[in-house]
C-alpha cells in the first residue's frame, strides 16, 4: 500500500483522492511515518471495514487512532482490553434507576464512530466477542433488544506481537471480522529524529488541539465517499483473478486454512476502495496485488510443518501471488 495516486477525481468533499492528501497532511503534525495505516482507515471506512494493527507498544498506534478521529470530525474512543474485561464493559449494560425504578441503559464504550480497541488478544474469549455483534451487524443486543451503533463505525483493534504468547489468540471468527491486518513497524531514523525534535520542542501528545490539526471531513463527506467506491467497477476477469487467488490458498500445502468466500468480498473491496484512492473507477490485478497481503493475511493459518520450516503467511500469499496467472 505505497502507491503515489495520479491526479484523481471528485472534490475535497466527496473524493478520497483530495482526503487522502489532507488527511495525511493533518496526522503528519501529530505522528511521522505511518501513512499506510491512514490509508487503510480511509479504506476500512470507505467499504463499512474494521483494521487490526499489529506492532510494538510504543509506535503511537492510539495517538494515530485519535488523530485520525479528529481530523475527521469523528468521535473517538478507547478500551484498554484487560484480562477482567467484562462484556457489559464494551457493550454497555442496564442500570437500575431507583427515581424511577426503571433499568436505564447507559450505553458502553463502543457507542462511538472510531473505536480503539487495545490489546485485544488480552482479554478473555467471553469479552471478545462482544465485539463480534457490533463489527458484523453494526449494533448491539443487551437483554435481547438490539441497539444500533452510529454510522460510521469502525474497530481499529492492535495486538502486540511480542506479548502474544500466553494471553487469548483471537478466533478464526473474529479475525476474518477484520478487513485487513497492518504490522505498525518501528519509524525510520530520519522520522525518529524528528519525533525527539518535535517533543524537545515541547510536543504534547495528550493536548492535540495544541498541534493545529484541523478536521478536513465529516461524516457526511465519508458517506458520500462511500457511495463513490460502489460506484467502482471490477471487470469479470479481475473478478475471475480474485476468486483463483482465493482459491489457490485453499489448495496450498503450507496451509491447512485457506482464504474463505468472505476474505474473497473483502479483497474485492479493498481493491475498489484502492482504486478510487488511485484516482480511478475500475479496478486492476495491481489494486488486487497490492491489497492481497492486509487484506488475506489473517485470513489464513500456517500448518504446523510449515512453521517449523520458517514460512510465514505473506510469504505463502508472495508464493500464490507468483503462480496464479494475471488477467491482462
Amino acid at each position: 500500500m505505497s502507491e503515489t495516486p495520479p491526479g484523481g477525481r471528485g472534490s475535497p468533499a466527496g473524493g478520497l483522492v483530495a482526503l487522502r492528501a489532507q488527511l495525511n497532511e493533518q496526522v503528519a503534525k501529530v505522528v511521522l511515518g505511518q501513512s499506510h495505516v491512514v490509508d487503510a482507515t480511509l479504506i476500512a471506512i470507505a467499504v463499512g471495514g474494521h483494521l487490526l494493527l499489529e506492532g510494538p507498544p510504543g509506535v503511537a498506534k492510539t495517538l494515530l487512532c485519535r488523530s485520525l478521529a479528529a481530523a475527521l470530525s469523528l468521535r473517538s474512543t478507547r478500551i484498554q482490553f484487560t484480562p477482567d474485561l467484562m462484556p457489559g464493559d464494551v457493550t454497555g449494560s442496564l442500570i437500575y434507576d431507583a427515581k424511577t425504578a426503571l433499568f436505564q441503559f447507559r450505553e458502553g464504550p463502543v457507542f462511538t464512530n472510531l473505536l480503539l480497541a487495545d490489546e485485544i488478544n488480552r482479554t478473555p474469549p467471553k469479552s471478545q466477542a462482544a465485539l463480534l455483534e457490533a463489527m458484523e451487524e453494526r449494533q448491539v443486543s443487551v437483554e435481547g433488544s438490539p441497539r444500533p451503533l452510529p454510522e460510521p463505525f469502525c474497530v481499529t483493534a492492535t495486538q502486540n506481537p511480542i506479548e502474544y504468547e500466553g494471553t487469548y489468540p483471537l478466533p478464526e471468527a473474529q479475525l476474518d471480522r477484520f478487513l485487513v491486518k497492518l504490522a505498525v513497524g518501528l519509524p525510520e531514523r530520519e522520522e525518529e529524529i524528528g519525533i525527539l525534535a518535535r517533543h524537545a520542542a515541547g510536543f504534547d501528545p495528550s493536548d492535540l488541539a495544541a498541534t493545529g490539526i484541523k478536521p478536513v471531513a465529516g461524516p457526511a463527506d465519508l458517506a458520500a465517499a462511500v457511495a463513490a467506491v460502489r460506484e467502482v467497477r471490477v471487470s469479470p476477469e479481475v473478478a475471475g483473478y480474485i476468486v483463483d487467488l482465493c482459491r489457490a490458498t485453499r489448495q496450498s500445502p503450507s496451509l491447512r486454512l485457506g482464504v474463505s468466500p468472505r476474505g474473497a468480498t473483502a479483497l474485492q473491496a479493498t481493491s475498489r476502495a484502492w482504486a478510487w484512492l488511485a484516482g480511478r473507477d475500475y479496478v486492476t490485478p495491481d489494486d488486487v496485488k497490492a491489497l492481497a497481503r492486509p487484506t488475506l493475511r489473517h485470513r489464513i493459518q500456517l500448518r504446523p510443518e510449515a512453521e517449523m520450516e520458517g514460512a510465514v503467511p505473506d510469504g505463502v500469499l508472495d508464493a500464490v501471488l507468483a503462480t496464479v496467472p494475471v488477467p491482462r
